[in-house]
């Protein structure tokens, strides 16, 4: 870790248009909404001096602001919450050396996760974000939990839906046991000078195939150093993803 002190602020992008599940932010878990679960976790990291909800609608926006959070009004044409970010960033009037992106529908996402990620952000990052071993066969083939490897380095090569590599000579039911997967954990840091330059490009061929924006940022030859949670995450996609958790708590 380089344990070093910079000024980072942690903004969690929360738009409600979400094709799979609109209105997602506010949907209710246990009596708390999902954007209120997510944003009493991240005030809990030791490293963030600020933390701001970067919304398009005005429900979210009021309902942060009731619970006593802050939060700005965004831009609703935003194609991707690092665009969003971006925004919210550049309104702030303090200065800030890192950005730290916390996925909205990540209701119980660890302090202790977002404080790696700050410890490892140096002023020769560029983006750092965090992966977890994947120890069962359904989430190797789970095209909702994208994959990544990296080189020696720590630097991500590729991120993936499908499972990478690919394992030749055993069949799908041995993969898992055979070589070790890792899943991408979806919380970004940025240099902030990078998170401008990141928002200027056009989308990438890579990207538009497989659905993740940070292939666009590797096909620019950006890096992307990743490091490792043994903390399990569980983001919600879908209302079916709601049930569930309900049920188990």
């Amino acid at each position: 870790m380089k344990n070093i002190e910079n000024q980072i602020i942690g903004i969690i992008p929360a738009r409600y248009a979400s094709t799979r599940f609109p209105g997602k932010p506010l949907a209710d878990i246990q009596g708390i909404t999902m954007i209120e679960r997510v944003y009493r976790q991240v005030i809990k990291s030791k490293y963030l001096k600020k933390v701001v909800v970067a919304t398009d609608n005005e429900n979210i926006y009021n309902h942060v602001i009731s619970f006593g959070g802050e939060a700005q009004m965004t831009d609703s044409n935003h194609i991707s919450g690092t665009d969003r970010c971006l925004e919210a960033f550049q309104n702030e009037m303090d200065e800030y050396d890192f950005v730290i992106n916390i996925q909205g529908d990540e209701p119980f996402i660890q302090p202790e996760q977002i404080d790696l990620l700050a410890q490892n952000m140096a002023l020769e990052t560029e983006i750092a974000t965090l992966y977890k071993k994947i120890t069962d066969k359904e989430s190797v083939f789970n095209a909702n939990l994208p994959k990544v490897i990296f080189n020696n380095k720590n630097e991500a090569i590729y991120f993936s839906r499908h499972p990478i590599p690919f394992i030749r000579g055993l069949n799908l039911e041995e993969w898992h046991t055979n070589h070790v997967f890792y899943k991408h954990i979806g919380i970004y840091g940025f240099r902030s000078d990078i998170l401008i330059d990141i928002c200027k490009l056009n989308p990438s061929k890579l990207e538009q195939a497989e659905s993740l924006e940070q292939l666009r940022w590797l096909e620019n030859g950006f890096k992307i150093s990743v490091i490792e949670t043994e903390t399990e995450t569980f983001g919600i996609d879908t209302p079916e993803d709601i049930l569930k958790l309900n049920q188990n708590l």
